[in-house]
């Protein structure tokens, strides 16, 4: 329970003691500092600022030894013009373009590597930028060890804590099963249509997108992939459709838009979150796999165009007797997107 803590905390803009075996960190996350909360962090405006070696490396920072190695993180020192706006405008890319970097900048060697590359770690999984003001000492409203942090994604436990008859537009004759994992405050749900009839159930794994879900963007095909599949698994006889709440790929509804906002400077999809500092695919799908289990499935035909989808939950033990495609007409705000998708993501389109 010490990450679940220190992710609330960082959400909350309190400074979080990262332990690990070669040091500990005290850190604040920059995107939700203030400037009080900062001043009392760091009041003699000494904290060093901790961004990801993706982030370091856009910034043309690899070039300096202390920041050289692949995907180790980067420390800066500090210097009088690194405020907060300033470290605000370091670690977000999406203000690249609008707000100039001052530097020059210079990197220190980071002693504490496992602290700080697990403070990292808990910032993405917390949904926030990777970056943090660090200092060696100071006081935390908690703390966390790295092992704890590195174990919080793989903790199982997940359960069916609700269920209910849900007819929807496609498939009238369904059922709602609501889940919840004591290792995160997410709730997913699976749509069970139809009835078992003896053959391995028509699955169809779909990440939540409020954008496209729920406000029919044209950025994606999210929305139409989810009402397509539901009258897919209707018209099967029997299926699930999992619907997961992993917003952005895994990286969150504000990352995801801050995603976005890249796109329209120029970069894919790919691009947009690695510049972020974040994988290009966050889902976990073993959670998928988990929920799978508890409604007593283990050999499906996968809704799906995404080969991921089929080695996640192979690998979490279900098997996938079949791929079914799932492919839509494109328009014209999305084909560049479902381009992207083909050419650099592997999705067979």
């Amino acid at each position: 329970m010490q990450a679940a803590r220190a992710i609330d905390a960082l959400r909350r803009g309190w400074p979080v003691r990262v332990v690990g075996s070669d040091g500990a960190l005290t850190v604040i996350a920059v995107e939700r500092a203030d400037e009080l909360r900062l001043a009392a962090f760091d009041p003699d405006r000494t904290a060093e600022l901790l961004l990801s070696a993706e982030r370091g490396a856009i910034l043309k920072l690899a070039n300096q030894r202390d920041a050289a190695t692949p995907g180790l993180p980067v420390l800066l020192e500090r210097v009088p013009w690194l405020d907060l706006p300033a470290a605000i405008a370091l670690a977000d890319p999406a203000n690249d373009l609008a707000t100039p970097f001052k530097g020059p900048y210079r990197t220190r060697a980071v002693t504490e590597a496992e602290a700080a590359s697990a403070a990292l770690t808990l910032a993405r999984v917390a949904g926030l930028l990777p970056a943090f003001f660090v200092r060696a000492r100071g006081e935390a409203t908690t703390t966390v060890e790295a092992a704890d942090i590195a174990a919080y994604e793989r903790e199982d436990g997940i359960a069916i804590v609700a269920r209910a008859h849900l007819p929807v537009a496609g498939a009238e004759q369904s059922e709602i099963v609501a889940f919840r994992s004591p290792a995160d405050a997410a709730e997913h749900v699976a749509l069970v249509i139809g009835s078992p009839d003896g053959n391995p159930p028509l699955v169809r794994l779909h990440s939540e997108c409020l954008t496209g879900d729920v406000l029919g963007s044209l950025k994606c095909d999210c929305g139409p992939q989810l009402q397509a599949a539901i009258k897919a698994i209707g018209a099967s006889g029997w299926g699930i459709l999992l619907y997961l709440r992993q917003e952005g790929r895994g990286i969150g509804l504000i990352n995801k838009l801050r995603a976005y906002a890249l796109q329209d400077q120029g970069y894919d999809t790919v691009e947009s979150n690695l510049r972020l500092g974040f994988a290009v695919d966050a889902r976990d799908f073993g959670i998928a796999a988990a929920m799978l289990r508890l409604l007593n499935q283990d050999r499906v035909r996968l809704l799906t165009n995404n080969p991921a989808k089929v080695a996640g939950l192979e690998a979490a033990g279900v098997t996938v007797a079949e791929r079914v495609p799932h492919k839509l007409p494109p328009n014209p705000h999305n084909a560049h997107y479902l381009e992207v998708k083909r050419d650099r993501t592997g999705h067979l389109l």
